[in-house]
């Protein structure tokens, strides 16, 4: 059993599918499906069991799991602190980062960090805020980035607060929104649930959903050609706001949404790590 079957295990025991783990390896599902079979052999006993929606690990399944995260995760540490010791600031600074505070903010800070440490590589995992905190968690990053409120017990820094802004091609009348269009677009869970409990102190009617989209960009598109309004953060407005945009508001206090820059106090024994939180802290970027 090596590196490479740690990662196997790793990503089956994630995606739950060998199709779906061979293309998220790069691999071939035959070439999986060898490497497991080999596995069973090796340690003589039955790792996983087939069904129509995927694979189960059983009970020797799930040890290995575990002991090839724990070699990953090892193997992971042994690299930054070997990188770490020749006293220069590089190696591989590991980032999960909201796809939106990743899209509007991030790529400033990233050019003026990378000016300053030009031998450092780094390594972006994007999505919403939950499954940044998730990876966090499982140290599949060194920092995340997220926007909202997260039950993290360890080392935060605000970064950012920001509004939120229900924007259309023209003036409206608040009182008027449950009459009117709604786009709306995917959210980050915790977005979705601060909007909708907004909406239902507010109105008693429910929103005139009239189009869904994928992507604020695109949702964004669809306001500028008044097909409806949208509710969206105050991160993706641009500077010159073709928009007419009305702040959110609740007993007139305005409502806001933070960013936060999570890390654990040991990963600041790592150069790249403590000089990319110094850095970030100090911003004027954002």
């Amino acid at each position: 059993m090596d590196s490479k079957d740690w990662i196997i295990l790793d990503a089956l025991y994630e995606e739950g599918n060998i199709t779906k783990t061979a293309e998220r390896l790069y691999s071939s599902q035959p070439a999986i499906t060898y490497r497991l079979q080999q596995l069973e052999y090796e340690f003589g006993v039955k790792i996983l069991i087939r069904n129509k929606k995927g694979v189960k690990f059983t009970d020797e399944g799930e040890y290995l799991v575990k002991y090839a995260q724990k070699m990953i995760e090892e193997l992971r540490q042994t690299k930054d602190h070997i990188q770490d010791l020749g006293g220069a600031i590089k190696g591989t600074l590991r980032i999960g980062v909201s796809s939106t505070f990743a899209q509007y903010k991030l790529p400033m800070l990233l050019k003026g960090f990378l000016s300053n440490y030009p031998h450092v590589q780094v390594n972006i995992k994007t999505g919403y805020s939950s499954e940044v905190f998730h990876m966090l968690k499982h140290d599949d990053v060194q920092i995340g980035i997220v926007r909202g409120e997260y039950n993290w017990d360890e080392l935060s820094h605000k970064l950012y607060q920001e509004g939120i802004s229900i924007i259309s091609h023209e003036k409206l009348l608040i009182e008027d929104l449950p009459n009117l269009p709604r786009i709306n677009y995917k959210m980050d869970p915790l977005f979705k649930q601060m909007i909708e409990t907004w909406w239902y102190q507010t109105f008693t009617d429910s929103p005139h959903h009239y189009m869904k989209v994928d992507k604020i960009e695109t949702c964004k598109e669809m306001v500028k050609l008044g097909l409806g309004y949208a509710i969206i953060p105050e991160i993706c407005l641009p500077p010159e706001s073709p928009f007419t945009t009305y702040n959110l508001e609740y007993e007139n206090e305005t409502l806001t949404r933070n960013t936060w820059m999570n890390y654990r106090e040991k990963s600041l024994n790592l150069s790249v790590v403590k000089e990319f939180v110094d850095y970030v802290t100090h911003s004027k970027i954002i």
